[in-house]
């Protein structure tokens, strides 16, 4: 049974995907390098459960019953306590080779693993392990309090046991699983970050402003937001990263990042999360 739940990384994906299982009424380890990223990562969750309290979507008096439910630490030992974890760190495989093997020794016999890469092959990483068959992806969408998507992904090694245990998970956090074979991008970013770098092709070859690049997609398209609107949520090193997986794991040219792109997250410009992308954010 699944009750303690740790989360590896605070950063935008850790804290909202620490927030939807304290949410649903589990204890979480959240766990990363320094304990500043650890009190950004609480007051942002404070922060969201406060909108989503303006949405009638939480009771006030509940908030801070939900924050107490999650432990804050830099010690990766701490995870022995969990149930079940989830890696949430850059897209870099091998930091997330050298987290699951450290994961391996730490965690109690018959825990899950499971990555929230989003596009890094989950059985290159679950080699690295002793028990391969324990390791599966689990790719939230972001922001993942609100999106409703959770890509499974299985290694060639997952075990039908992990793929059921996961999948009866997600639907308990209110989720929607959807199983994806282990391909570069997966399913949702083999899809979408090809178009996002289509987009930023656009802006480069002065086909359209940034403006005009997201109307056509809003208006057109039928979109939520635009595709550099988009990238400025997700992060800029983030597309890049699975650019770069897609286009070195294919080797097809159709998946080269665009040179704006790359020098954008060369300049540190990486999107709302550091005030400027596409657009600027105040």
């Amino acid at each position: 049974m699944i009750k303690t739940i740790g989360v590896i990384g605070a950063g935008q994906m850790g804290n909202g995907i620490a927030h939807v299982f304290a949410l649903h009424n589990h204890p979480v380890i959240l766990c990363d390098l320094t304990e500043w990223r650890l009190a950004s990562a609480l007051a942002t969750i404070r922060d969201n459960l406060y909108r989503q309290m303006r949405k009638g979507l939480v009771e006030a008096g509940n908030i801070d019953e939900i924050i107490n439910r999650i432990f804050l630490t830099t010690r990766l030992t701490d995870l022995a306590a969990a149930d079940f974890v989830v890696e949430t760190v850059p897209e870099d495989e091998a930091l997330k080779i050298d987290i699951f093997r450290k994961l391996d020794e730490i965690v109690q016999p018959g825990v899950v693993i499971a990555s929230n890469s989003s596009s890094i092959s989950i059985s290159r990483i679950a080699e690295a392990t002793a028990h391969p068959e324990r390791v599966i992806g689990m790719h939230f969408m972001n922001p993942a309090p609100v999106m409703e998507l959770v890509e499974l992904i299985r290694a060639l090694t997952t075990s039908n046991e992990t793929f059921e245990l996961i999948r009866d998970l997600c639907v308990k956090m209110g989720k929607t699983p959807v199983e994806a074979s282990d391909y570069p991008g997966f399913l949702i970013n083999r899809i979408l970050m090809p178009m996002i770098n289509e987009a930023v092709y656009c802006l480069y070859q002065g086909v359209g402003t940034r403006e005009n690049i997201d109307m056509v997609m809003f208006l057109g398209a039928n979109h939520p937001m635009g595709p550099l609107t988009l990238a400025d949520l997700i992060g800029l090193d983030t597309c890049l990263a699975i650019m770069e997986t897609l286009f070195h794991g294919f080797g097809d040219p159709k998946y080269r990042p665009c040179p704006l792109l790359r020098k954008y997250v060369e300049a540190g410009w990486l999107g709302r999360k550091t005030k400027r992308g596409f657009y600027e954010y105040g």
